[in-house]
């Protein structure tokens, strides 16, 4: 408690000058095992096979070795089929419990300087909701910092996931960047620099066709959130033709289908630094957009599958935009929410994605919509063979890092996904779009032994992820909490998400008193 009350007090002296703490040696966990045996799982094996079991799944160090069926369900076990334990060996009982792949979160930032989350806080929220493997999209905190922890996570000398580190070629780039022959030095130079793939946000179209194409040619991956400064002339068909591996969110979409216009149909008095203008007008375009089922809807789904585009909608970072006080009053922020975060999540002027100046109904009616029409487009890509990953975005517009993900999940579920899509979507998909399917990304001998273990069924409800878990009411009547993860295993090490989650209220609590606070405070009171 000494360590984090220190922690917690460092964001207390000079937070505007203070750099994001790194993740500590590792404290929790144990393994890797010569031998690790969970014994009596029924299998989820994130390939979109039905569950199976019961079954015992032997580990090798950090590689998953066998997959044994050990009988029948509600039958006893016949002791003499199950794998036979060795001297060094751990073994794990899991009977009744479900084990899935490690879950990949696509769009994972971990924190920064302007929400004042340090490293250990995010990566055991993460790990405590069985994220396993996060792309880090822009690397805020620093290409060389993310990179450290990407080695140090590798040597499994930290608690963290895996960590696929991007860079961002953001919006400074139209000053810094002016030129293709620019553009592509600056691929070169994150290249050289150890980078994993660049995130995209806005540049002129010949600026973002030199940085895709060079970006492509060195091998390297790509993301991009395509900015309303620059997707009138550059929409998710341009740039997916030049190059551009995975979309984030969904701007960029409806402008490739519009059929009546070429550019969105922005209020008068509309300014784009005006975060309540843009999120407002945001919800209202889908709207703008081609019909589901139209000629121009079909050619643009027909044209990024054939190109084998991603798409990582993240759902639930704009959830709040349709239900703001639902997102604002989920019961995890009480215990799991920081108070430098919670502040950074209040109504600012100056503050990215904190844009409720006067949210109205009508806003929330208007996004409502939008997250229908949006829904259906990313519903129907995966029907005709598209390619669709989770993500998260969290640390903005209300949502907690780990208890973000575990969100988005039911929310492609409300897209129209059977729950095993949704748990592919959530690993082999996002395996695959990170070129890393030989080694996650699914339960299968041979891979690495990322896996989760939890007490209650997924697919009947994907709630029991939550850290929180999920309510149930009992035979007597009695109220209680089922679920969360209870074991998740990152490269043959197992950790106890429970404590790593009880690691996290010591770090809130830590900063609530070294705040003076008890409780996180509601805006305007």
């Amino acid at each position: 408690m000494h360590r984090l009350l220190l922690l917690a007090l460092a964001f207390l002296v000079t937070p505007a000058l203070a750099a994001i703490p790194a993740a500590p040696k590792r404290d929790a966990g144990e393994g890797p095992f010569p031998r690790l045996i969970l014994r009596g799982a029924t299998l989820i094996d994130g390939t979109g096979a039905p569950p199976r079991g019961p079954v015992d799944i032997v580990i090798e160090q950090n590689r998953i070795r066998d997959i044994v069926s050990v009988g029948y369900p509600n039958v006893p076990i016949n002791p003499s089929v199950r794998p036979s334990l060795r001297e060094g060996d751990r073994e794990l009982d899991v009977t009744g419990m479900y084990v899935l792949p490690g879950l990949i979160d696509m769009h994972g930032h971990i924190g920064g300087e302007e929400q004042g989350t340090p490293a250990e806080y995010v990566f055991k929220l993460w790990l405590g909701h069985g994220i396993t493997t996060v792309r880090e999209p822009g690397s805020g905190n620093g290409l060389a910092w993310t990179l450290d922890h990407k080695r140090r996570s590798e040597r499994n000398e930290i608690v963290a996931p895996r960590i696929e580190a991007y860079t961002f070629f953001g919006q400074g780039a139209r000053e810094r960047i002016r030129t293709p022959e620019q553009a592509r030095e600056w691929v070169q130079q994150q290249a050289r620099a150890g980078a994993e793939g660049i995130k995209l946000f806005g540049a002129p179209p010949e600026v973002l066709r030199a940085a895709l194409e060079e970006t492509r040619k060195l091998g390297l991956r790509s993301a991009m959130h395509h900015a309303q400064l620059d997707v009138a002339r550059a929409n998710v068909l341009d740039t997916a033709r030049w190059g551009l591996t995975t979309m984030e969110h969904w701007y960029g979409l409806p402008e490739a289908m519009f059929t009546d216009r070429r550019v969105q149909d922005y209020p008068a008095d509309y300014n784009y630094m005006d975060e309540y203008h843009r999120f407002s007008a945001a919800g209202r375009l889908w709207l703008q957009a081609a019909e589901p089922g139209s000629a121009r809807w079909n050619e643009v789904r027909d044209t990024l599958i054939a190109l084998d585009f991603t798409l990582n909608p993240t759902f639930n970072i704009y959830a709040a935009s349709r239900n703001l006080m639902a997102a604002r009053r989920a019961e995890w922020h009480d215990e799991y929410t920081l108070p430098s975060l919670w502040a950074f999540f209040q109504p600012s002027r100056k503050a990215h994605g904190s844009y409720w100046f006067d949210w109205s109904t009508a806003d929330e009616i208007a996004w409502r919509e939008n997250y229908r029409r949006w829904m259906a487009f990313v519903n129907d890509y995966k029907n005709h063979g598209g390619r669709v990953t989770a993500g998260s975005d969290s640390g903005y517009i209300f949502k907690t890092y780990g208890f973000g993900y575990i969100e988005e999940l039911e929310l492609l579920q409300e897209a129209g996904f059977h729950p095993l899509e949704v748990v592919r979507a959530a690993t082999l998909s996002g395996a695959e779009a990170l070129g890393m399917a030989n080694d996650i990304g699914s339960v299968e001998p041979g891979k690495l032994a990322d896996l989760i273990v939890v007490p209650a069924n997924p697919l009947a409800n994907f709630k029991v992820l939550y850290g929180t878990g999920a309510i149930r009411v009992t035979e007597d009547n009695q109220v209680v909490r089922v679920g969360g993860v209870r074991w998740t295993i990152k490269d043959g090490i197992v950790y106890d998400a429970p404590a790593l989650l009880e690691d996290v209220r010591e770090i809130v609590a830590a900063a609530k008193k070294a705040e003076g606070i008890s409780e996180l405070r509601q805006p305007g009171r």
